[in-house]
C-alpha cells in the first residue's frame, strides 16, 4: 500500500482491498495534496474505477470532509469526466461551502454529456442561491450549452449579461457566442458580433467560415478568408477544409488550387477529412481528374472520402465510373452510408439504369438505409428519371419524413410526364404540411400549369404566391412561363413577353419560343427567332432541325432545302440517333438503320409488320422529318428503322404481353415515330414510355401524355 500512495501514477495498482485501507496511518502514509494531483490524473484519463478507490482512502483515512472545497470540486470534475453524473451531484449537494469553480465544474460535465438543458438551471441557482457571480468560463459553459441544446431565449438572456459584465471580450466567451448566433441561423448577429468585438483567432474564424458555408452567406466568408489570410490565421486542417468547402461553393478553381497549393507549401499533411475537402472541391469545380489523383495518391480512405470521390464523378456527369468505383469501395470492405447509396442511386438516374437501381432499392431496404429521406429522394429521383412512376409515387407515400427535396421531386416528375393535373395537387399538399417552397418548386408547379395550359394560374403563382413567399422569379421561371404562353397559342403575348422581361434569356428559353413557333406553324415569327439563336450559337442543329420541320409544316420546300444547304457548307452533322432500353438487366442500344445487332433481321420484319397494322389506323410517314436530301421512297427508308421504333419493336418481342416498354433516347424524338409510337402503343395494348432529351412521353391507347406538345 506504501507503494500505491508514493509511486507514479501511471505504476498504481488498480485493485485496493478496503479492509487494508482502513488500517492506513493517514499521518504518515497519506497525502491530500497528492491524492489531490491523482483525482486530476484520473480523471484526465477517464479511470473511473480507480477515481472510486481514492475517493474511499480518502473517506477511510478520514480526510473527506464537505468543508474541503478544492478537494471535492476535483471529485465533482472525476465523477463528470468519467460520465457519472448522479455520483457528481451527490458530492456537490453535500458541499458546505460551494465556489464559482464548483458549479463551473459541474455545469461543464453535464454539458460535455448531454444534458444541456440543466446547465442554465444550474446557473441560475448559482445567482440566486449562492449569490456568486460568473466568470467567463461559467459563462461560455452557459453560452455552450444554449448553442448546444437550441436554448436561444436563455441565451439571449446569458448574451446580454455578458455585455454588462464586460466578459464578452474574453476570446472563448466571444467564441461561444458567435456558435449560439450561428447554430439559430443569425448570421446577421454573427457579423455584429464579429465587427463590435475586437480580437479573433483561428477558432473564432474556423467557427464563423463554416457558419457561414452553412447558411449561403458566401461574400461574407471569402471576406472572413481575406482576413485571416491577412492576419494568418489559416493554421489547422479545420481551417483548410472550412476554406476548401467555400471554393467548392464558389466553383472558383482558380482559388482552390492557390489554397491547396498553400497547404502544401506549409507541410501541412493530408488525412481522410482534408483529402476528402480537397477532393469535393475539385469535383464541383468540374476537376475531376485532379479528384481522382488526390484519391489514389492518399492510401488510407474510410467511407467518407469514398462516398466524397463517388459524388465528384456523379457531379461531373460520369455516372459508370461512380458506379464502378463503388464496386472497388466494396472489395475494401468500406460499409456503404446513406450518402454513398443517394450518390449510386442518382448515378442510376443519370444513365437510367433501372435494373441496377433496383438491385440498389432492394439492399438499403436489406440495410435500413432507405429510412433516410436522402436516400427516398434519391429512389423517387431514380424512378422518377427511369419512367416508373408508380413505383416514385410508392417510394413518396411510404417516406414517413419528407423535406423541401422530396416534394420538389415529385411535384417535377410528375410535370416532367405530363400529369400537370397530379402535380398541382402535390403543390397544394405540400403547402397542407407547411413545407415551404423554395425556388425550384415553383419551377415544377409552372412546368405543371404549361402542360395543363392555365395561363391564369401560372401567371398567378409567379407574380403574387412566389413574391408573398419571398421568392424572386428567376430564367427558369420566365422561360416555363414562355411555353405555357406558347402552348396555348399566344405567340405574340410570349414573344412581348421576352420583350419586356428584364432578363438575359438563354439559348433554352428562344428555343422553347420557336418549338411553340414550329408546332402553330408561326413561320414568320419562327423565322426570326431561328435567326436569334443563330446569332448566339450558329452550330446550334438543333435550332436547324427545328427550323427545318417548320418549314416543312407549311410546306416552304425552298426553306427545308436552304437549310439542308445551310448544314453541308457549314459542316454541320446531327447527332446520330440512339435508343435504348434494359431488358432483363441487359442493356440493349440502337442506332438509326442499326444493321449490327445480332437480331436485325427479326427486329427490323418487326417493324415492318407494326408500320403495316397501323397504316389501316391512318399512319402516313413524315417525310418532313428528313434531313437527307434523297427520293421519297429512301426516306420511308429512313423513317422505318430510326433507333426508337427498333428499340421498341425489340422490347415488344422480348417482353411479356402486359409489361410497359421503357425507352431512352438521346435526341429530341421525331415528328413521325410520334405518329407511329402512338399508334403501336394503340394496337399492341402496351404502355410505351419514350425518354428524349426534352421530356417523357408516355405512349397508351394512341395517344401521349405530351398531348402533342414537345
Amino acid at each position: 500500500m506504501t507503494m500505491f500512495l508514493t509511486s507514479n501514477v501511471h505504476l498504481a495498482p488498480l485493485h485496493v482491498r478496503m479492509s487494508s485501507l482502513s488500517q492506513l496511518n493517514s499521518q504518515s502514509l497519506f497525502s491530500v495534496e497528492y491524492a489531490v494531483k491523482l483525482l486530476k490524473k484520473l480523471a484526465d484519463d477517464g479511470n473511473f474505477k480507480l477515481g472510486k478507490v481514492v475517493h474511499a482512502l480518502l473517506i477511510v483515512s478520514n480526510h473527506a470532509s464537505e468543508d474541503h472545497v478544492i478537494q471535492n470540486n476535483y471529485l465533482i470534475n472525476l465523477y463528470s469526466r468519467c460520465g457519472q453524473l448522479a455520483i457528481a451531484r451527490q458530492v456537490f449537494n453535500r458541499l458546505q461551502q460551494r465556489n464559482v469553480v464548483s458549479w463551473s465544474t459541474l455545469m461543464t460535465g453535464y454539458l460535455h454529456n448531454g444534458f444541456t438543458w440543466e446547465v442554465p438551471k444550474l446557473f441560475k441557482k448559482m445567482v440566486s442561491v449562492d449569490n456568486l457571480f460568473p466568470n467567463e468560463y461559467v459563462l461560455s459553459t452557459v453560452l455552450s450549452s444554449c448553442s448546444s441544446g437550441g436554448l436561444l431565449h436563455e441565451g439571449w438572456q446569458c448574451h446580454a449579461l455578458v455585455l454588462k459584465s464586460g466578459l464578452v471580450f474574453h476570446q472563448y466567451v466571444k467564441n461561444a457566442l458567435l456558435s449560439l448566433y450561428t447554430m439559430s441561423s443569425d448570421m446577421e448577429g454573427v457579423l455584429e458580433i464579429l465587427k463590435s468585438v475586437p480580437g479573433s483567432d483561428y477558432i473564432t474564424y474556423n467557427s464563423v467560415l463554416k457558419g457561414f458555408l452553412d447558411h449561403g452567406y458566401t461574400s461574407e466568408a471569402l471576406d472572413v478568408f481575406s482576413r485571416m489570410l491577412a492576419e494568418g490565421s489559416v493554421v489547422d486542417k479545420v481551417s483548410y477544409v472550412n476554406i476548401f468547402g467555400l471554393c467548392a461553393r464558389l466553383k472558383d478553381l482558380k482559388l482552390g488550387q492557390q489554397v491547396h497549393c498553400r497547404m502544401l507549401k506549409s507541410g501541412l499533411q493530408l488525412d481522410v477529412f482534408l483529402s476528402s475537402a480537397v477532393m469535393d472541391m475539385y469535383g464541383k469545380c468540374n476537376e475531376i481528374l485532379s479528384a481522382r489523383y488526390i484519391f489514389y495518391s492518399y492510401p488510407d480512405h474510410n467511407v467518407v472520402s469514398w462516398t466524397t470521390i463517388l459524388a465528384a464523378n456523379f457531379q461531373n456527369e460520369c455516372f459508370e465510373e461512380a458506379l464502378k468505383m463503388f464496386l472497388q469501395m466494396e472489395l475494401q470492405d468500406v460499409v456503404p452510408n446513406e450518402y454513398t447509396f443517394a450518390v449510386l442511386l442518382n448515378s442510376c438516374a443519370g444513365l437510367s439504369a433501372l435494373g441496377c437501381g433496383k438491385t440498389l432499392h432492394a439492399r438499403v431496404e436489406k440495410t435500413g438505409h432507405g429510412a433516410f429521406v436522402v436516400v427516398g429522394n434519391a429512389l423517387i429521383n431514380m424512378y422518377f428519371r427511369s419512367g416508373h412512376i408508380e413505383a416514385a409515387r410508392a417510394i413518396f407515400s411510404n417516406m414517413i419524413c419528407r423535406d423541401t427535396v422530396t416534394w420538389n421531386l415529385i411535384i417535377s416528375g410528375l410535370s416532367h410526364h405530363g400529369l400537370g393535373e397530379d402535380a398541382l395537387c402535390m403543390f397544394q399538399d405540400m403547402l397542407g404540411a407547411k413545407v415551404q417552397p423554395n425556388y425550384v418548386t415553383f419551377v415544377g408547379v409552372l412546368l405543371a400549369c404549361g402542360h395543363l395550359g392555365r395561363i391564369e394560374e401560372g401567371f398567378y403563382y409567379l407574380q403574387h404566391l412566389m413574391r408573398d413567399i419571398g421568392l424572386e422569379p428567376g430564367l427558369e421561371h420566365y422561360t416555363c412561363v414562355v411555353g405555357l404562353l406558347g402552348k396555348a397559342g399566344k405567340l405574340d403575348e410570349a414573344e412581348n413577353f421576352m420583350k419586356l422581361t428584364p432578363i438575359t434569356w438563354d439559348v433554352i428559353a428562344w428555343r422553347t419560343l420557336l418549338n411553340a413557333c414550329r408546332v402553330h406553324r408561326n413561320y414568320g415569327l419562327g423565322k426570326k427567332v431561328a435567326g436569334h439563336l443563330l446569332q448566339m450559337n450558329p452550330n446550334d442543329v438543333g435550332t436547324y432541325i427545328l427550323l427545318s420541320n417548320m418549314h416543312a409544316k407549311v410546306k416552304r420546300w425552298d426553306g427545308v432545302a436552304k437549310i439542308r444547304k445551310l448544314l453541308r457548307e457549314r459542316n454541320i452533322k446531327k447527332e446520330p440517333g440512339l435508343s435504348w432500353t434494359e431488358i432483363r438487366n441487359e442493356t440493349h442500344v440502337f442506332v438509326s438503320d442499326d444493321t449490327q445487332h445480332p437480331e436485325t433481321a427479326q427486329i427490323h420484319e418487326k417493324v415492318r409488320n407494326l408500320l403495316a397494322e397501323i397504316k389501316p389506323l391512318g399512319y402516313v410517314p413524315d417525310t418532313a422529318s428528313v434531313l437527307h436530301d434523297v427520293e421519297q421512297e429512301q426516306q420511308e427508308d429512313y423513317l422505318s428503322y430510326h433507333s426508337e421504333k427498333l428499340a421498341v419493336a425489340y422490347a415488344l418481342m422480348k417482353t411479356p404481353s402486359q409489361a410497359p416498354i421503357h425507352v431512352i433516347k438521346n435526341l429530341r424524338i421525331c415528328d413521325d415515330c410520334h405518329s407511329a409510337l402512338k399508334l403501336i402503343s394503340k394496337v399492341t395494348m402496351r404502355v410505351i414510355v419514350v425518354r428524349d432529351v426534352n421530356r417523357f412521353h408516355s405512349f397508351q391507347y394512341g395517344s401521349c401524355s405530351c398531348a402533342d406538345y414537345w
